[in-house]
Order: structure tokens, then sequence, then C-alpha cells
């Protein structure tokens, strides 16, 4: 039977506290922004499961071709006793990596949502009985504390999601992986590729709308949560490709002049008809600078696998034995 353990390293409501604090700053700021991270309730978290499964949306595909093809090859490099995903969610594409690390004593999934771990754990007990498992509570975009777990690890940052921030909240992050690895343990990357933008912008503003009904469900989000009286059917879902810091954008645009209200916040908010709201940032990389950005916080790489078409990459980078 698979064991499972769970902590929570954020109070009961860290999630609350932290959606009153992104959406006071990123509402009264200019340009405004939201972080992608509130579009992932449950119905939105419904809807990107629909988003992957979509003609255009090619990163989930391909990432899962590159684990399918090299997980062999990811468990023989790294010979882990201990798998820790950050931002596991479902655990889905994980599951790849279970089967083939035949060594593995634990998996440590780590995510913001309670119920996800759970539901995770349940579909493991399923498919790996045996497997332990201790799921961690808390926010990987901060320091995290590991419980004492068996050596080497490998920890793993799926899906693209590295791309979410920004290039100095990037070096923050991989700082802190860092920190938590010891010589001899492995970080495994998953980011997208740069490529043509006839490629990219449909992928994020896919025909069937999907994706359009997926970002306005922050506003939703912020009405059940906070109060909010925003009018969705008055913003309009837009999806551009910058060129200059080779990332997408997602928006959502005010078709008219309004004030929004936020009565948990005491907040009125203006927004001037075309103003945009910028709801994410998504970095796709090439394989130089991939590399310059682990080096700079102290992981050296190893391997690097792409899908079959060049899209996307998995990186495999590790603590030096020498590094102290």
């Amino acid at each position: 039977m698979t064991s499972f353990a769970l902590t929570r390293t954020l109070p009961e409501d860290a999630g609350q506290e932290a959606l009153r604090t992104d959406v006071l700053h990123g509402l009264t700021r200019m340009p405004k922004t939201l972080p992608p991270k509130w579009f992932y309730d449950a119905h939105g978290s419904e809807l990107f499961e629909e988003i992957t499964e979509l003609p255009e949306y090619y990163p989930t595909r391909a990432e899962r071709e590159i684990l399918l093809g090299r997980a062999a090859e990811i468990a023989a490099a790294t010979g882990a006793r201990t798998l820790i995903e950050l931002g596991s969610g479902s655990s889905d594409k994980t599951r790849h990596l279970l089967d083939a690390l035949t060594g593995l004593d634990l998996y440590v999934p780590v995510d913001v949502s309670e119920s996800a771990l759970r539901g995770a754990a349940q579909a493991l007990h399923r498919t790996h009985p045996g497997l332990a498992v201790h799921a961690l509570i808390a926010d990987f975009t901060a320091p995290l504390a590991l419980p004492p777990v068996p050596g080497p690890r490998l920890v793993a940052f799926l899906g693209g999601t590295i791309g979410n921030l920004l290039p100095g909240e990037r070096a923050e992050f991989l700082a802190a992986v860092r920190a938590m690895l010891a010589p001899g343990d492995f970080f495994l990357l998953g980011t997208d590729l740069v490529k043509d933008a006839s490629v990219l912008v449909p992928a994020y503003d896919d025909a069937a709308g999907v994706t359009a009904r997926f970002n306005k469900n922050v506003l939703a989000v912020l009405n059940r949560e906070l109060g909010a009286d925003f009018d969705p059917d008055t913003f309009a879902h837009v999806a551009v490709w910058d060129e200059e810091n080779e990332w997408i954008e997602m928006r959502l645009r005010s078709a008219v002049a309004q004030t929004v209200k936020v009565p948990a916040l005491d907040l009125a908010v203006d927004f001037a008809a075309g103003e945009e709201l910028r709801t994410e940032v998504s970095a796709k990389f090439r394989q130089a600078g991939v590399r310059a950005e682990t080096r700079a916080a102290g992981l050296e790489p190893t391997h690097w696998w792409t899908d079959s078409e060049g899209r996307f990459a998995l990186s495999l980078s590790t603590v030096p034995e020498q590094a102290r």
C-alpha cells in the first residue's frame, strides 16, 4: 500500500493573503498586472487540462514525448532515490519518471493545493503501490525547506512553468533550488523553446476560445474571493509575442472605460477603454540561455533533450561533487 504523509508549510489563510497582496499591488500599478497562479482554481484547472488537448497547444505533448523517450536515461544519469516535484498538480506527467526510477524510495510532490496533492496520492496508490509519498503544501517560488530525504535527489520542475517568472524571479528561484540540493543531486527543468510567432501565438489564442475562457476565469476568481464586480464580457483576451524579451504575454483588454470595485480591498480600479491587464508572461528559451542561467545559480548542465520537432526541452543539471 502506498504510504502517504502531508506536511503543511503554509498557514491555512496563506492563499487568501497572497491573493489580496497580489491584487492590491497589481491593480494599482501601471501597467496593471496579475500573477498567473490565480488562474488555477478548480474551474481554471479544468480549463487548462482542456487547453493541453488542443491542437494548437503543443508544449504538453512535446514534453510528454521527451519524458516517454528519455525517462530511462534520466533515471540512469541521476540514480535518484528521492524525486521532488515543484508545482506537481495532478502529478500526471511525473508517472513516466516514476516508472523509470526503479530505485526510488520517496516521491515528494510540492504544491499549494492540498486537494491536488491528495488526489495525486490516491491516483499513485493505484498505479504505484508501495511508493512512499510525502506531500508538501508549499509555495515553490519561496525558499523551501525539505524534510530529511535520502539522496541522490532529483528535483523536477516541468511544464515550462519557469517561463512564468521574470528574469530576476528566475534567478532567485534557481538559486533557491540550488540551496536545497547537495553535491551529486540533480535538477530536471522543462522549458518551452523560441520558435516562430505563427506557432507560438495560436498556442495561447486557440480557435475554440478555450484559452480566452481560461484567461477571463481570473476575473471570476477575483469576483468570488474578493467580492469584485468584474464583468468578463467587457474584457477581451489578447495574446502577443514580445520579440525583444522572447516571451508571450496574455492580457485582458477592457472594451470600455469602466470602474471595477474590489470591496475586500476597499479599492476602486479605473480602466480606460482599450487598457490592458497583463495576466501572464510565458518566456521561451534557447539552450545557451538555459545553460547560462543554471550555471549562474551554481548548477552544472549535463544533458539536453528536445522533442522530435525541437519545440520543447528537458535539461538536466547537477551540483558538482566539489561544491560545498
